[in-house]
């Protein structure tokens, strides 16, 4: 009897003991509060944006009076081919921002702290991406807004720009998972730049972003039809302007998917690995 009072209150003072395991549905509700973390981040910080809003800025004008005569005959014709793929191109750079912030975050030891609460191990990477899309809106429409006022315009409407976006939404939110290991690879915030920078730049310049397939040699023409950011800039060319074609917009997406089944698992198993 006076054993049983005696434990009684400790019992009832004890914690419940957490989960190993987080739900699916809590992770994913953990990942929107993280997301909503960075997202704060850039209102306090609107410098942020600034970082990837200037050099798409100074790539449309400076292709479209540079280059466009000499490629296109006028700039006018030449801004409405090349607008698209530089959306997209702008699209995979700003991926390279996720991995960024996720390292920048490792560094300084926020996951550490992240670590001893009972969140899903996959919520702050999913969090990181899922702010990245706040930015990739922002880029899309920054870029788009540019090349209206030089004379840019829609030739499907609003229902074209609406799909577009969908689809580089969509690419992004796979795409960004290789941000993601390049970000938990890299030792600094600085090395994320520099390995993003030189794998995309030669991905991006050798495809038909800039320059019609056509007026390639023919063994350069194969390369390119082959390369997946030419893909995708034909997609957001024919939702934009042509018309919707389903060829590109399925490999789109079939790209989009695979790149996520291989790149996802890899980056919370390296995440795990490193925290």
């Amino acid at each position: 009897m006076t054993a049983t009072s005696a434990t009684a209150p400790q019992t009832r003072g004890q914690a419940p003991p957490l989960s190993s395991r987080v739900g699916i549905g809590e992770g994913i509700a953990q990942s929107f509060t993280l997301a909503w973390r960075t997202v704060v981040q850039v209102r306090h910080n609107p410098w942020e944006l600034g970082d990837f809003s200037i050099q798409p800025i100074m790539f449309v004008l400076l292709f479209t009076f540079m280059f466009g005569g000499a490629i296109a005959g006028d700039w006018q014709s030449y801004l409405t081919f090349m607008l698209p793929g530089m959306i997209v191109m702008n699209m995979l750079f700003v991926t390279l921002y996720v991995g960024q912030g996720l390292n920048t975050d490792l560094t300084k030891g926020v996951f550490d702290r992240l670590r001893s609460l009972p969140i899903a191990r996959w919520a702050p990477l999913a969090g990181r991406i899922l702010a990245d899309q706040v930015k990739q809106i922002w880029s899309i429409i920054l870029v788009l807004g540019v090349g209206m006022v030089l004379g840019f315009r829609l030739g499907n409407g609003i229902t074209g720009m609406l799909g577009a976006t969908a689809l580089l939404l969509a690419f992004a939110l796979a795409f960004s998972w290789v941000g993601v290991v390049v970000g938990i690879m890299a030792k600094d915030p600085e090395r994320v730049q520099i390995y993003g920078f030189t794998a995309l730049f030669p991905i991006t310049m050798v495809s038909n972003v800039f320059v019609p397939v056509e007026t390639l040699p023919g063994w350069l023409e194969t390369v390119v039809d082959a390369n997946p950011v030419s893909t995708i800039a034909d997609a957001v060319r024919g939702l934009m302007l042509t018309g919707a074609e389903a060829g590109p917009i399925i490999e789109t997406l079939l790209w989009a998917g695979g790149i996520a089944v291989v790149f996802a698992p890899l980056s919370v198993w390296m995440f795990k690995r490193r925290t």
